[in-house]
């Protein structure tokens, strides 16, 4: 299993430790470095500077979102990144939830499904640089009088060529439906609190959609994105994510539609997320870091003394993962060595 860094947005990370740590898994050999967006510092910019700043590493977005640039727009982007890092380049994508995708970018949240199998349509199109000619329930490219266009609107082609002949394309996705579409139509997954203990939770409608698509799962790169924290006192180790997963059940979606909190609720920790969701609602983000148990830190999370790492790791080997993208808290740097020499590939 191949190991890479997630290195998010800020303030989680600042650009400085973005740039070491990107640097510093590089020079150890790891798979990947991963950059996301929310409502703050954007992936696209991030990216060209460590393009610039590594020299072998693969660089993902994790994820760019899909309500925040039109297709076309995400396409250059992608073929941008992907000469400016030599062809290193993974597109991660995700379409957000109704809180970002409404409350910043004022898109409708609406056939969250049809937009995403459309998208990934025409960057894929435009990536392989054929002329692009779209006509679906979400986009019409070129953009037609019937829509309100002046009709000069005409085909066109990506200038660009990008180094790699298919830039992978990778989906966030957690919920069945989603996870389904993504067995069906991604060369890659990138679930967030994904639990290797209960791997059919979300495998079994990965596994159901590839089927559907005569697809195997072999051809999906499946890679969680699980945040690992590693300290001689366990219990130092799940204070350490604390803040993490209470940012995402409690922050990262409205009341009543949060995808993580549905997701914990389905492996048995309805209680505590939803424990959480309403502390970190109400202001008090101590009380919502504390809300959560042991057994939801463990079943989303990483939490280990040094010399149980690598048996965490096998865990998620053993259900079928071929890249584990780790969030490194507490002693950042340190768990990035770790992990490096935890999967032997430590070049020190």
């Amino acid at each position: 299993m191949r190991v890479g860094i997630f290195l998010a947005y800020w303030p989680w990370f600042t650009p400085a430790e973005q740039i070491d740590l990107a640097v510093l898994a590089d020079e150890l050999g790891l798979d990947s470095v991963w950059i996301a967006e929310a409502w703050g510092q954007d992936a696209v910019s991030v990216l060209g500077m460590l393009a610039g700043k590594t020299k072998r590493i693969g660089l993902g977005s994790g994820l760019m979102q899909i309500p925040a640039r039109q297709p076309t727009a995400t396409a250059m982007a992608a073929a941008s990144l992907d000469v400016l890092s030599n062809g290193r380049f993974r597109l991660g994508l995700g379409v957000s939830g109704p809180q970002v995708s409404e409350g910043w970018y004022g898109v409708p949240f609406t056939r969250p499904m049809a937009r995403t199998r459309e998208y990934v349509e025409i960057v894929r199109t435009v990536l392989a640089r054929k002329t692009l000619q779209h006509a679906g329930s979400e986009w019409t490219i070129p953009l037609d009088e019937a829509h309100g266009a002046t009709g000069y609107g005409k085909p066109l082609k990506l200038l660009a060529r990008p180094v790699q002949q298919r830039i992978p394309i990778y989906l966030g996705a957690i919920g069945p439906k989603s996870v389904a579409q993504t067995g069906e139509i991604a060369d890659g997954w990138l679930p967030f609190m994904f639990n290797p203990a209960q791997p059919k939770v979300l495998m079994d409608s990965l596994r159901a959609g590839a089927a559907k698509a005569g697809r195997s799962l072999s051809e999906i790169d499946i890679a969680p994105v699980v945040t690992v924290a590693i300290h001689e006192d366990v219990a130092e180790a799940r204070n350490q994510v604390r803040p993490w997963l209470a940012f995402y059940l409690g922050s990262m979606g409205a009341k009543n539609k949060n995808f993580y909190v549905e997701l914990a609720s389905r492996y048995g920790h309805e209680k505590s997320a939803i424990a959480c969701q309403e502390a970190m609602i109400s202001g008090d983000r101590m009380k919502a870091a504390m809300a959560l148990t042991d057994e939801l830190i463990d079943s989303a999370a990483i939490c280990t003394t040094p010399d149980g790492l690598s048996q965490r790791l096998s865990a998620y080997a053993e259900i079928g993962a071929n890249t584990l993208v780790a969030i490194p808290a507490g002693d950042k740097a340190a768990v990035v060595r770790a992990l490096a020499a935890a999967t032997g590939i430590d070049r020190d």
